[in-house]
């Protein structure tokens, strides 16, 4: 069974299980959408919509929003010193289509819960009472790279010279040009 359906100025034949890029749509990944405007409903017999078909609609499972490739759009008009350069990226939403309904029936299939942040692991100190011996050569490992992250840096700074004493100044021309010399 397939359909055409119309959505941002645009017709797209559709099945079930079918991956299409449509304009923007409204829907957060892992919603279930629906498309009312169903031109035309085939498989066995063919359903034409004048011009559309009442009771018809195409369920789809939002995947992604996006926005797609930049596009330059360049203007110049020769000798005349005028430019023009603007970029853009149209935005787009990927789609899984799930079901065609007729007949005014309602989408089956559900919008997939939103899958819960994973909790971030605690690391716990370990007390006084315990041996510290698993967590000591860490802890020595972790500080001697400071420490030869701060001899670097005192390496690489050199020790501050002195200022130097301004020579007598001689009557040379200012511009350093090759004018006449007086």
């Amino acid at each position: 069974m397939f359909a055409v359906i119309r959505t941002g100025g645009k017709q797209y034949r559709v099945a079930a299980e079918d991956v299409i890029k449509v304009e923007k749509v409204k829907g957060d990944p892992g919603e279930i959408v629906q498309f009312g405007e169903v031109l035309v409903v085939g498989g066995d017999d063919v359903t034409l919509g004048v011009p559309t078909i009442a009771g018809a609609s195409v369920a789809a499972e939002v995947l992604e929003q996006g926005r797609g490739a930049k596009v330059i759009a360049f203007k110049k008009r020769r000798r005349k010193n005028s430019r023009r350069k603007r970029g853009h990226r149209q935005e787009f939403t990927l789609l899984r289509v799930t079901e065609i309904l007729t007949d005014g029936a309602k989408p089956t299939v559900t919008a997939r819960p939103k899958p819960e942040p994973k909790p971030k692991p605690v690391v716990t100190e370990p007390d006084d009472d315990e041996p510290a011996e698993s967590t000591a050569p860490k802890a020595k490992a972790a500080k001697k790279p400071a420490a030869k992250k701060a001899d670097k840096k005192a390496d690489k700074k050199p020790a501050k010279k002195p200022a130097k004493k301004p020579d007598k100044k001689t009557d040379k021309p200012k511009s350093g040009g090759k004018g006449k010399k007086k």
